[in-house]
């Protein structure tokens, strides 16, 4: 972007990963008065929020402050009328606040560019008004990169009707004009903090304190509002910039969003099935929904208002994105707790500790993330203001007139309606919201549990004896544990302790084994991947004290349409956890309901004289997954039990990701669901890594195998079922507590999250098969992997021993 001074892509820098933790808050009036006074109020509580924010080596230099306001009618009729233009009557008309490069020439080009697709939208430019600042007090690397400031104003047609559906076409304007800049060359040129009939921004890389005297409108008295939302930006680790600032069009946000990677790359995949009565044909220019260039809190804000004006309300878009823990809250009411079930179908939540606060220019609100880890109180006064903020204390008020205080709680909701004139509770809210259609129907018509593909208790009881037959000869064992890089520490240090205790194992001294990279030995894929911390400053998720948080349910089975969802939008198959028995893979691949149909993709390659056996054959799992997804082909069996003297597995992780990346970009990933059959995976490590790049369920076979035959060695004192049982349960609770250190609370958020750092993985095969992973050192590339894989079955099948690679 022009107005900022982050970097490009660099050494260990990127932007991608610029996130915000901040100081926010808002003032309303209950009754929707509308005053100055509110504007004075709300400025006042964002410079006692100064220390939430920050500032670089520059002390006038701010990373960001802002305020949202509804649209001050009153005020822009008055200057726009000494401009020459009358302004229509409040709600005919939107306005918006635009960057603009301080470059003439690109100015006015840009300008026409706008004024040309509002033309194409039958809507009627009314004129520009620049926005007078003082920039007399800004630091210099804020002066260097600095906008110009314009406000324009539409007026809309007789054929779109005030309100709701004047918003969505501005929102159309908005996205069209964004795209076109985008792809042109001006990329980077044009931000708008707004555009509405209802609400304005003013923000940008100022310090609190200096927001106001930057903006003389702000102290103007016909600034008038009900509604002012506030925030101090604190860019931990990361860069300030002009359009970075909060707040963003509908939120202002205190936290980050974990799970945001992930998150971005559902939404993108699910793109591809969007239909919209609202929309229609116009869907497709609101494409893509999340704009790249944002922060985590921006990405956030695309969704809610993408979802808000296509359809929903913004309470309802909110729960679906931050829903509270209902997976363990058996006391939670039935209606909403069916609600969450079903939309956890449709979406997973955005995870991370967040608190904040939205509003559409009538509504305001405010939530907490599941676990609170965020603080946010308010206070009600005797003359009808709602004051909420990160802390108290930031708006100085006799006592006698605040007549309550409270705060917010985790995954609790507090809304405002301004028209209505009161506070809506909670209770009140989640129960009008969750009854309005009847989720707990839908979800018993609809949605399968394991449990009912067992058509009977004799049929359960034949699966059971089924499980109590050896899987694999001990001749065939050996072989396959040495083609897929078992020792005998996986056996003895990982499998037989988890399956003895039902945890993950735990080292006094940790992890010290040197890099992948480093090695002479070859070495699994999932080596060269090590799970991210957060950036910023958010605390980890003790997992068993706070297990009422967290969730490790998992879905098989197509997406419906987010915008359109009904019944069969959760038929779906429901899983306890991500790992699946040799049994319940059975089931899975037998399933033989409406609504499913399963397929088995061969995972293996032919070890040829010349490399490049491996980049062909991913090129073709691809392509094979592809038309299998166009076939109607909804769970796909990734399987690699082909493996034999002639046919080598194709790295579990490789193919996970490599198809899961391919079928986003195809606009097909939410059709299907992706199960892995492998020898490979048998430690928590590889089961979170193979899930973070977008696995639903896994068959870990041949580490079933080897805890049977380690039973009947004696070196289990344990029937074969309870071995698998307990080495299930502490691979569960070992991926949880993984993601809990990241403060990720559920398996359905952290999925495709890709919450981690490549180390030693080339930058070619990051590109195309681990899209948008961090990798800061470069190292293997597709040829190397192809390698390791034939060394490693080499010393299986031809008892080879395995040399030292040259890498």
């Amino acid at each position: 972007m022009t107005f900022t001074k982050m970097p490009p892509k660099q050494g260990l820098y990127s932007p991608e990963f610029e996130h915000d933790a901040c100081g926010m808050g808002f003032v309303s009036h209950i009754k929707g008065r509308k005053s100055h006074q509110i504007v004075e109020q709300a400025l006042e509580v964002l410079v006692n929020l100064s220390h939430r924010g920050a500032s670089g080596s520059e002390e006038n230099t701010g990373d960001g402050a802002g305020i949202l306001i509804q649209l001050p009618d009153s005020f822009l009729r008055q200057q726009m009328a000494a401009e020459g233009v009358s302004l229509p009557e409040a709600g005919d008309y939107g306005a918006g606040m635009v960057f603009l490069p301080q470059s003439k020439k690109k100015r006015e080009e840009i300008i026409d560019l706008v004024e040309n697709i509002v033309s194409k939208e039958e809507q009627k430019v009314l004129g520009w008004r620049r926005v007078p600042v003082e920039a007399a007090e800004i630091g210099k690397s804020a002066l260097e990169v600095m906008p110009d400031f314009y406000q324009i104003f539409i007026e809309k047609s007789k054929e779109v009707e005030q309100g709701i559906e004047f918003e969505r076409k501005l929102y159309l304007i908005r996205k069209k004009i964004e795209n076109k800049i985008r792809n042109s060359e001006y990329k980077g040129e044009l931000y708008f903090a707004s555009l509405s009939s209802r609400t304005l921004v003013y923000k940008g890389m100022l310090t609190p304190e200096q927001l106001e005297g930057f903006f003389p409108d702000l102290s103007q008295p016909k600034m008038k509002t009900a509604i002012a939302l506030v925030h101090s930006r604190f860019s931990t680790n990361t860069f300030p910039s002009w359009e970075r600032a909060h707040p963003n069009r509908y939120l202002i946000h205190n936290g980050e969003i974990n799970t945001m990677l992930g998150n971005q790359n559902w939404m993108r995949a699910r793109e591809g099935i969007f239909e919209s009565d609202i929309f229609g044909s116009d869907l497709k220019e609101l494409l893509p929904v999340i704009a790249p260039e944002g922060s985590d809190s921006a990405r956030f804000d695309n969704v809610l208002e993408f979802l808000a004006l296509n359809g929903r309300s913004l309470a309802h878009s909110v729960m679906m994105m931050i829903p509270e823990p209902w997976e363990h809250n058996e006391e939670m009411e039935k209606d909403k707790r069916d609600f969450y079930h079903y939309h956890s179908t449709l979406m997973e939540a955005w995870d991370g500790p967040a608190a904040m606060a939205f509003t559409d220019g009538s509504q305001v609100g405010a939530v907490l993330d599941r676990n609170g880890l965020r603080p946010s109180r308010y206070y009600l006064t005797d003359d009808d203001l709602l004051i909420l903020s990160s802390e108290v204390g930031v708006l100085e008020l006799p006592e006698e007139k605040v007549i309550s205080k409270q705060r917010l709680e985790p995954g609790k909701m507090l809304l405002l309606d301004t028209e209505e004139g009161r506070i809506i509770n909670d209770e009140e809210l989640k129960a009008e919201i969750a009854a309005a259609e009847p989720y707990g129907k839908w979800l018993a018509e609809e949605l399968l549990e394991l449990n009912d593909l067992q058509t009977n208790k004799e049929n359960l009881e034949t699966e059971t004896k089924a499980s109590e037959l050896r899987d694999l000869q001990p001749s065939e064992l050996v072989k396959l544990q040495k083609s897929f890089g078992y020792s005998y520490e996986d056996l003895q240090k990982i499998l037989i302790p988890m399956a003895r205790d039902g945890v993950d194992p735990i080292g006094s001294m940790g992890n010290d084994a040197s890099l992948a990279v480093l090695s002479d030995q070859p070495q699994l894929l999932y080596n060269y991947f090590k799970q991210r911390f957060a950036q910023v400053t958010n605390p980890p998720i003790d997992s068993i004290r706070e297990k009422l948080i967290t969730a490790s349910n998992t879905f098989l089975g197509s997406e419906g349409n987010l915008l359109q969802p009904d019944s069969l939008s959760c038929r779906q198959l429901e899983l306890e956890h991500p790992l699946l028995s040799n049994e319940e893979l059975k089931l899975i691949k037998e399933l033989d309901q409406p609504g499913f149909k399963t397929a088995v993709l061969d995972i293996t390659f032919a070890k040829k004289e010349k490399a490049g056996s491996l980049a062909s054959r991913m090129k073709e799992l691809c392509v094979e997954a592809e038309k299998l997804v166009e076939e109607g082909i909804n769970i796909l069996v990734l399987s690699d039990r082909g493996v034999n003297g002639e046919k080598i597995a194709v790295p579990a992780l490789l193919a996970v990701s490599g198809i899961h990346h391919y079928l986003i970009e195809k606009g097909l990933r939410t059709k299907i669901s992706l199960v892995l059959e492998s020898g490979e995976p048998r430690e928590v490590h590889h089961f979170a890594t193979l899930i973070g790049y977008g696995l639903d369920a896994v068959n870990p076979y041949l580490a079933y195998s080897s805890l049977e035959n380690l039973v009947e060695e004696g070196h289990l004192e344990m029937s074969r079922e309870k071995a698998v049982k307990q080495y299930v349960k502490a691979s569960v609770k070992g991926v949880i507590k993984v993601m809990a250190k990241m403060g990720i609370s559920t398996i359905q958020s952290y999925r495709g999250a890709q919450i981690f750092e490549a180390v030693g993985i080339s930058e070619s095969v990051i590109n195309k098969y681990f899209c948008r992973t961090a990798s800061r050192i470069g190292g293997i590339g597709i040829e190397e992997i192809e390698k390791e894989s034939i060394m490693r079955h080499d010393s299986a099948f031809k008892g080879v021993k395995v040399e030292k690679r040259n890498t």
